[in-house]
């Protein structure tokens, strides 16, 4: 090539995209790179290696299949390899995951994954769930301090199921009853001052006294402070679970005195509903995959594609959530 032709090749790198600087240096590195994903796998495993049959961490060296290392536990002679009794197990086109967990990182939506990465749209939906099964999990234990509570409500939806429940509507129509009927569902959000949250769907219309006592006890201190909306579910709850609790009359325009509003939890809702919409109908029975994985891109936790492959193992940052 002669030097003027490579002064015009080499300027073309600024506009690769990610996935192409990554493809380009593996093409210049050889097939090393290309087993990045299954050298991560295997570092992870390595780490904690137990049978995951009687638990055992008494294992040897077994040969390979399927481009990883395979183990024999000595007790009972069972075998496996680092993605046994894991989310990934049995999944194939390992090389493609770390460029996968980057389209989470970037919320690309099926299609567009599968387009990216060559593989069939179902592999991709099949991915998306398997590598959020245990990142969503990845959650603060407590909320401190002064808290907001909020409910939203999403139409409720059966995409893709077998049978229905209820006669078929058109995508993106609107629900038959006005107001908030069981047409919807409710999700919980509670979300402290220092931006921890938690989140839950809590059943199909109007939040109850009865959800509030399911979900909020155990993730909130006993000294907490409260802060929700004129919804009596809240004052009814906090009553009974002897906490701290202060509404705001948001139905009379009053959202903010002093310190007390729900600004905080309301600005969350709008992220989560602006989210949403890129997916165009979300299926009711993967809601908490959908609200983990906006957890893992708000929180920023986890922020690279190799620390995503990780949290699907169960290997979580080191920093604690509180």
């Amino acid at each position: 090539m002669q030097p003027a032709e490579w002064k015009t090749f080499i300027a073309q790198f600024a506009a690769l995209s990610r996935r192409q600087r990554q493809a380009s240096t593996a093409l210049l590195r050889g097939a090393g790179s290309q087993n990045a994903a299954v050298a991560l796998l295997e570092s992870v495993a390595r780490q904690r290696l137990h049978c995951p049959a009687c638990n055992s961490s008494h294992a040897h060296r077994h040969g390979h299949a399927h481009g990883l290392q395979r183990y024999r536990c000595v007790p009972c002679g069972r075998t496996f390899n680092a993605l046994t009794g894991t989310p990934l197990a049995r999944l194939r086109h390992k090389t493609l995951w770390l460029d996968y967990a980057y389209c989470l990182l970037e919320s690309a939506s099926v299609r567009k994954a599968a387009s990216q990465l060559g593989v069939h749209r179902n592999t991709a939906f099949r991915w998306r769930h398997r590598f959020l099964s245990l990142a969503k999990t990845d959650r603060p234990h407590c909320l401190h301090g002064i808290a907001e509570a909020d409910e939203l409500y999403v139409l409720e939806s059966e995409k893709g199921a077998r049978h229905l429940t209820r006669p078929a509507r058109r995508r993106g129509s609107h629900a038959h009853k006005r107001g908030i009927s069981n047409e919807q569902v409710c999700i919980l959000v509670a979300r402290d001052r220092t931006g921890q949250t938690r989140d839950f769907v809590a059943g199909k219309g109007a939040l109850t006294k009865a959800q509030l006592h399911a979900c909020l006890p155990p993730v909130i201190d006993k000294d907490i402070l409260l802060m929700t909306d004129g919804h009596a579910a809240y004052r009814a709850f906090a009553k009974e679970a002897g906490i701290s609790h202060q509404a705001v009359n948001v139905r009379a325009g009053i959202r903010v005195q002093g310190a007390a509003h729900v600004q905080n939890v309301n600005a969350y809702h709008s992220r989560l509903r602006g989210w949403l919409r890129i997916f165009h109908g979300v299926a009711s029975r993967y809601l908490p995959n959908y609200l983990g994985w906006r957890w893992i891109l708000d929180a920023g936790r986890i922020r690279s594609p190799e620390t995503l492959l990780k949290a699907t193992l169960g290997e979580f940052p080191h920093l604690t959530v509180t």
